[in-house]
């Protein structure tokens, strides 16, 4: 287990987060981040409505995000076929492995820290 000062903590955020700039184009907000890994480390099924009430933002805010990381390939929309009111998120292989990366990036960056 890993034992980190609030300090330290901050500093391995902000290595991760130069790293992710620096070797990754897609620049994603803090908000679009969460969004992704609530889609990916949640068991779906994950709708607009859904992501809004669990992140406590408005339905367009929601759809925004989505938007831009539908542009990068990250996640994917489509209708609900029970429910056509619904836009249920989908997963792709490249939000997949953009998350794998980062996972990576992080576990090495926290290894870093260790003496």
């Amino acid at each position: 287990m890993l034992d980190l000062t609030a300090s330290q903590a901050l500093g391995l955020w902000h290595t991760v987060s130069l790293q992710q700039v620096r070797l990754d184009g897609r620049d994603l907000s803090l908000r679009q981040l969460a969004i992704l890994l609530e889609i990916y480390l949640v068991p779906p099924p994950h709708t607009v409505r859904g992501l809004a009430a669990r992140l406590g933002v408005t339905k367009p805010v929601i759809t925004r995000a989505l938007d831009t990381m539908g542009d990068l390939g990250l996640v994917t929309r489509e209708r609900d076929e029970r429910d056509r009111r619904n836009v249920v998120i989908k997963r792709t292989i490249n939000g997949a492995l953009y998350l794998e990366k980062l996972g990576d990036l992080i576990i090495g960056q926290g290894r870093a820290l260790t003496p």
